[in-house]
């Protein structure tokens, strides 16, 4: 006992099951917000195996439930997870894409798949043709490995902004926890664009500009709501600007980057069917979409409350109602202003739009935002409040997106 040192006495420190609470450092000029100044930031190999278990966990609760409330004579699990659009994308992988406008017996304009963007179906035509897997399986395993992308982009980046604990919160609420999460795991291109909005977010948060943009225009061939990530790059670019004083090329051909996917593909789609405005039309034609600055949402919300007693038309409107309180909390002086753009503008393109409202919440899956404020509530709790809360609302998230598709008779 006596060559014993002070640091032998010491008792081995207990395991934790979710990083500790790191002291807040709001206000302080140069510090992110709930980073402890000094600390050290948890290696790629720890982050890998958060993400990993969340993934496996999420993925297992979901699909669990998802089983048990799947009918014995009815479609699958598998059936039910390549459902809806997933059918459009798997048609578009193994057939291309149609050769113009289509109209029916009429002459009326009908939607076609000219309406989809293309980067999700061709990854799967990629997956299909180098393994010779059936294109409906390329399809999921494509959205499987981008959701882990995803969830590995969205962790590092909720790391260097909030710390450990906030960011493994946040992945499980991403995860597992918000309504209409079961879209990850479907042959939906959702999880795909929150991989590469994520990662071109994380790189412009670390100033790697050529990356950030060339991701953003990725991501601008594969969902149009990457106008949200546009206009975030434009707001780190406007930050570095002011941090440094002056122009730099890399940055601003970042920002010219990330504006050309989009527009690409629209105008690949005009040429093809012979009129600038196809895509527009196409997606008036078949699902009634177009800019209409919230009427429609406006006009579900007071029938919803004022009439409707039916579940999905109630608990979407609460659901939706939630997100847009929780989006203006996360407008705290401590956030980083290119996620708060990115966030808000998918939300706002979500609800400024007249499209099903049954389908909003499914549109939201990739905003990541509105999910920051109870991940940072949690993360200031005791370790057995956030296992509770994150296992109720991860029940609650996986049932309800099971019941959206085996209940639910419409498109999600």
């Amino acid at each position: 006992m006596a060559n014993q040192t002070q640091t032998d006495l010491r008792p081995p420190l207990a395991p934790t099951p979710l990083p500790r609470p790191a002291r807040r450092t709001e206000g302080r000029p140069g510090v992110r917000a709930g980073v402890r100044p000094g600390a050290r930031h948890p290696g790629l190999a720890r982050t890998a195996w958060n993400v990993s278990a969340v993934y496996a966990v999420s993925t297992a609760v979901h699909l669990l439930i998802l089983a048990a409330m799947t009918a014995p004579h009815g479609p699958g699990v598998r059936e039910r997870l390549l459902a809806w659009d997933g059918l459009l994308y798997i048609s578009i992988a193994e057939d291309g894409y149609p050769h113009g406008l289509t109209r029916d017996q009429n002459g009326e304009l009908t939607g076609n798949n000219l309406a989809f963007f293309p980067l999700f179906p061709l990854l799967a035509r990629w997956v299909h043709q180098l393994t010779g897997i059936e294109a409906g399986s390329a399809a999921l395993l494509v959205a499987h490995l981008s959701l882990l992308g995803a969830l590995l982009a969205v962790h590092r980046l909720l790391i260097r902004l909030y710390g450990p604990r906030t960011a493994t919160i946040g992945l499980v609420l991403l995860a597992g926890a918000q309504p209409m999460a079961l879209t990850f795991l479907m042959a939906y291109s959702e999880s795909l664009f929150l991989a590469l909005a994520a990662a071109s977010l994380l790189f412009a948060h670390r100033r790697h500009w050529l990356t950030a943009g060339s991701l953003a225009l990725l991501a601008g061939l594969t969902r149009p709501a990457a106008l949200a990530l546009v206009l975030a790059l434009v707001c780190a670019v406007l930050l570095e600007i002011r941090r440094t004083g002056r122009l730099s090329w890399r940055p601003l051909t970042s920002v010219a980057l990330a504006c050309a996917g989009t527009p690409a593909y629209l105008a690949w789609v005009g040429n093809r069917s012979g009129q600038l405005n196809a895509w527009f039309e196409i997606q008036q034609a078949g699902w009634g979409t177009h800019w209409d600055n919230g009427a429609a949402f406006a006009d579900f919300l007071t029938g919803v409350f004022l009439r409707s007693g039916e579940w999905v038309p109630l608990s979407t409107a609460v659901l939706l109602v939630a997100a847009v309180c929780a989006t203006a909390l996360a407008w705290r002086r401590d956030a980083w202003p290119p996620l708060l753009v990115y966030g808000t503008t998918v939300l706002v393109l979500t609800l400024g739009q007249s499209n099903f409202y049954h389908s909003k919440l499914r549109l939201l899956v990739p905003a990541v935002l509105f999910l920051i404020p109870l991940a940072r509530a949690l993360a200031r709790t005791s370790d057995r409040s956030v296992v509770v809360v994150l296992t109720v609302s991860t029940l609650f998230g996986s049932w309800y997106g099971a019941h959206m598709l085996t209940t639910w008779r419409y498109a999600i």
